[in-house]
């Protein structure tokens, strides 16, 4: 191959390391977000809450339920929670390799009646799951890049999520980065920010801006660059 695109610059940096391509010959195109990821009015919101049975407040996690997702770090900061009696814990979406340890753990630490697990969710119904929320958290242990996080804040909700891999690059300076599985950590964090409504609103308004910055023009743009990088070089 003349060039290589990556979608970020861990994953530049990795195929470097890895496959030993030239850093000069590997370019990133960022993945954009769709314009249907937004802030949605508050009573159509509380409406799909009524409709799906959902609590008035809830942490929420979207991602295939595998070990690289690190959810036993999300799930036992969840226990340790103050206002857990108040606050629920979604897991959406499907089930993947041993998945069943996530079961086994949310039954050891008895939270069958607080933790939400819908399944997978159709596409277009991921806004108002993400508007319905208090608070994005993703503490996984690996990503290419992380859509869910940058979806959950163009959306206006404030996210937290691991300071590994590519993640520092979707969330910027406009989300909390924690080492992934810090459970005291993640535990602290979801805490002041359920507890502290301006602090929400300022993670919310930073999100929004930075989230922004992700469009599928812009991934046109630099995959374009790209190829004309390519065509201009001999042989």
């Amino acid at each position: 191959a003349r060039r290589v695109i990556a979608i970020s610059r861990n994953g530049r940096q990795e195929i470097h390391d890895l496959l030993g391509v030239p850093l000069e010959a590997i370019d990133v195109a960022y993945p954009g977000v769709g314009a249907e990821f937004k802030p949605c009015p508050r009573e159509e919101v509380e409406a799909f809450r009524r409709q799906r049975g959902l609590p008035e407040r809830y942490i929420l996690h979207l991602g295939t339920l595998e070990p690289r997702k690190n959810l036993e770090t999300l799930i036992r900061a969840y226990a340790r929670l103050p206002q857990r009696r108040d606050v629920g814990l979604v897991l959406a979406g499907g089930s993947g390799w041993k998945a069943e340890s996530v079961s086994q753990l949310i039954e050891e630490l008895s939270l069958g009646k607080s933790i939400i697990r819908p399944g997978y969710i159709a596409g277009s119904e991921l806004p108002m799951w993400y508007n319905a929320a208090q608070v994005f958290a993703y503490p996984s242990l690996y990503e290419g890049f992380g859509m869910p996080l940058v979806e959950a804040m163009a959306c206006g909700v404030p996210v937290v999520a691991s300071d590994t891999t590519s993640l520092p690059e979707a969330v910027g300076p406009a989300g909390i980065l924690l080492p992934p599985t810090d459970v005291d950590a993640w535990a602290d964090a979801l805490a002041r920010l359920l507890d502290d409504e301006a602090a929400r609103r300022n993670y919310a308004r930073r999100g929004q801006q930075h989230a922004h910055m992700f469009t599928w023009t812009q991934t046109a743009r630099q995959t374009a660059q790209a190829y004309h990088r390519a065509l201009s070089m001999r042989g």
